[in-house]
């Protein structure tokens, strides 16, 4: 399974399509009021907005750069205003927030390796393997598995 596209809600598409312009996402669909849909610049997956009432409902949309700190330099001199950073946290990711204006927090990343291999992975005994509130994963009741008619 593969992630196609990530639809954030915000009152205003021509604000948003903006936005994300500068951000570097390339238009594929210009259907506004109501939606739009964007190429990311990277790979093949897609970000589309729809309009609606309100936006930044809990939803923090990550986009991983190569070169963080000039992205995010280039990106501050073309008049995005930055929330943070960039900089280091503690799960090991560079990183600097930003809102689109519909209030979605947006995360622009680095990770290097981290980003699907950090040191804390599920099967690398790391510390999330079992945490000491947890019980043992032996004991943990199993789902009985559904066969298909």
């Amino acid at each position: 399974m593969r992630l196609n596209q990530v639809t954030v809600t915000m009152p205003d598409l021509d604000l948003g399509w903006s936005f994300y312009s500068v951000l570097g996402l390339r238009p594929v669909v210009d259907a506004r009021p109501r939606y739009s849909r964007f190429l990311c610049p990277d790979g093949d997956s897609t970000f589309s907005l729809h309009q609606g009432e309100s936006g930044g409902g809990g939803t923090t949309v990550y986009f991983e750069c190569e070169s963080l700190d000039e992205t995010v330099s280039r990106l501050s001199e073309a008049g995005l205003q930055f929330v943070s950073g960039p900089e280091d946290k503690s799960w090991l990711w560079r990183e600097a927030e930003l809102l689109d204006p519909g209030g979605n927090r947006i995360i622009l990343y680095f990770a290097g390796s981290n980003r699907v291999d950090p040191p804390w992975r599920v099967g690398q005994g790391g510390p999330s393997e079992t945490r000491p509130s947890e019980p043992p994963r032996s004991s943990l009741v199993q789902s009985p598995r559904i066969e298909p008619e």
